[in-house]
């Protein structure tokens, strides 16, 4: 699964957007608008301790209505962390 990296402090701040735009008072009312995630992956992403997944992030945009293409942000591969192991444990 792709993943969408924001700059810093940016991902906390397109969730709070996202949440005063479809008039939901908190992460955990986010539940019970027809996402099934647990409350507290929702709080890592919030914490920006976890990157967004990509389809996620495109429901999210589309359920407030912007335009995923405005914000600036990259996709990663879904193997980044395959990837940034075997660079760190390669044998030699």
């Amino acid at each position: 699964m792709a993943r969408v990296k924001f700059k810093k402090g940016m991902q906390r701040k397109f969730l709070k957007n996202v949440l005063n735009m479809i008039n939901c008072p908190s992460l955990r009312e986010l539940i019970n608008r027809g996402f099934e995630i647990p409350y507290s992956t929702l709080k890592n992403y919030f914490n920006e301790s976890r990157s967004l997944p990509k389809d996620f992030f495109n429901d999210l945009c589309y359920m407030a209505g912007i335009n995923p293409d405005s914000l600036e942000v990259e996709y990663l591969n879904n193997n980044l962390g395959q990837i940034k192991g075997g660079k760190t444990c390669r044998k030699e």
